[in-house]
């Protein structure tokens, strides 16, 4: 699977600049490999914070305790209590 890819130019401060040419260079990477991760380590933070946001909307509260609250069970094992 070939990905395709877009090139555009990128303005950055100089003293931004700076730091990704440091930190990718000691990181073994390249700039543009670096800003690339970057950006894409960013999405994925930004898309789970709105897949959990979804699902809180979903939740349903009430069926939550009474999952909780049920009887039987195993009862909670030594190393799961607060001390």
């Amino acid at each position: 699977m070939t990905t395709r890819v877009s090139t555009f130019p990128l303005r950055l401060p100089v003293s931004l600049k700076t730091a990704v040419e440091r930190v990718s260079k000691r990181d073994g990477a390249s700039m543009n490999q670096f800003l690339v991760i970057a950006a894409a380590e960013k999405i994925a933070a930004m898309e789970t914070e709105r897949f959990f946001a979804e699902r809180r909307e979903r939740a349903d509260d009430a069926a939550f305790l009474r999952i909780l609250n049920r009887d039987g069970g195993e009862a909670p094992r030594p190393e799961d209590t607060l001390d």
